[in-house]
């Protein structure tokens, strides 16, 4: 919404009886050309607390978690805002992943009419299908920000990898695991003959598999099992914590293997190891992103946090008495002013006329300075040509004496 509009509307508000006026939504802050609203944090707080609450997180530690969020939630709504702005700045288009992830999620959902499917994300986001949609673009260009202008710039050097590995080798020892994907095609509840279809889907896609194409596309394209929306990953199993008949084919098998199509119970599965883990020391080799990893994350903050500093100081930042940005650039003014509250400048006649005054004296050259009395003069009170103005007289050459 238009600032000026905005604007326009508190400056209505406050001509109006008290009882005639109806807060519908504060605004905290102005951003630039956009805005954020007291819902909008709050909101921010509904869903941490849905979150924690989820989680079981003990009350004593909830509340810690809530306080901490309430005085950061400004800071994270104007970051939010300033990244996405940057984001619009940069020309940078994220719509066609926008419509691939939505795509991805009606498939999960097996939902193919479109109005089931955005009142299913209503039910499931808490928010309307075009809010969610938004949310997501916002978050893909705040990333698409944070990587080219921050992370990009940020360099971890190989050489000292290798030095933190060598000084924390006691944090890479394993015990043996592997790493799994899975796809299930599900029997439960078929008839004899939907049996048969299904084993013979599981051997298609087994094989399709083992041709090279992608297990984790193929997991979330035709598994059954709750996995299928996380790529049919399972995580990490040591030995003791699978069934016997699968921990003794995946144990013994290198990175990449694909089992050949195994029936359970729940129906016909087909595994990949993604990494298998021997028990010991691990190699620099297989710990060398996890150890990237870590360095990169106390990087990140510092320079991310200084990136988003410099976009408040070249921003119009107005925040409401009350409301405090815990990421403020330092000396940059942010005071909130209140549209309703500025006086309009006024000019009386008199000031008018005096000012016409004063310049109309300014025209009037001083007397005595050589050459300028008699052009000054005609030019300030002969009239000017009539007619056309090409085929006007040439204004009369000066006097000699007068040069």
């Amino acid at each position: 919404m238009p600032l000026k509009f905005i604007s326009a509307l508190l400056a209505l508000a406050a001509s109006l009886p008290a009882a005639e006026i109806r807060v519908i939504e504060e605004i905290v802050a102005k951003v630039n050309g956009d805005i954020i609203t007291r819902g909008e944090i709050d909101r921010g707080r509904k869903v941490l607390e849905a979150e924690l609450k989820a989680q079981n997180i003990p009350t004593a530690r909830a509340k810690e978690i809530l306080n901490e969020k309430e005085k950061s939630g400004l800071r994270e709504q104007i970051d939010n805002l300033l990244l996405v702005q940057r984001a619009k700045e940069l020309n940078i288009n994220v719509d066609p992943e926008v419509t691939r992830r939505i795509a991805q999620i009606q498939m999960e959902s097996k939902l193919t009419d479109p109005d089931k499917f955005q009142q299913w994300v209503r039910e499931q986001a808490g928010v309307p299908f075009e809010d969610f949609k938004a949310q997501m673009r916002n978050q893909l260009l705040t990333q698409r920000v944070v990587g080219q202008e921050v992370g990009s710039k940020i360099s971890i050097p190989k050489a000292e990898v290798k030095k933190y590995y060598d000084e924390h080798q006691g944090e890479f020892i394993r015990q043996e695991q592997v790493f799994l994907r899975e796809i299930l095609i599900s029997t439960e509840g078929k008839t004899e003959a939907d049996l048969a279809a299904a084993e013979k889907k599981a051997r298609d896609v087994q094989a399709r598999a083992k041709k090279g194409e992608k297990f984790h596309e193929l997991a979330r394209d035709n598994s059954d099992a709750a996995s299928a929306k996380e790529f049919g990953d399972l995580g990490a199993w040591k030995k003791g914590q699978l069934d016997k008949q699968i921990e003794d084919v995946v144990f013994k098998e290198r990175k990449g293997f694909i089992t050949d199509v195994i029936k359970m119970p729940a129906g016909f599965l087909i595994l990949r190891v993604d990494e298998r883990h021997a028990e010991g020391q691990a190699a620099f080799e297989e710990v060398e992103n996890e150890i990237t990893e870590r360095l990169y994350g106390p990087r990140m903050e510092p320079k991310l946090r200084e990136h988003l500093t410099k976009l408040r100081e070249n921003a119009f930042l107005e925040i409401r008495q009350g409301f405090v940005d815990s990421g403020a650039a330092p000396g940059k003014d942010t005071t909130w002013k209140d549209p309703a509250q500025l006086k309009p400048e006024t000019t009386t006649k008199d000031e008018v006329r005096a000012r016409k005054k004063k310049k109309f004296l300014k025209i009037i050259p001083k007397p005595g300075f050589p050459g300028r009395g008699s052009k000054a003069e005609s030019d300030v009170s002969a009239p000017p040509p009539a007619g056309n103005p090409a085929t006007a007289p040439a204004p009369a050459a000066v006097p000699p004496a007068a040069k």
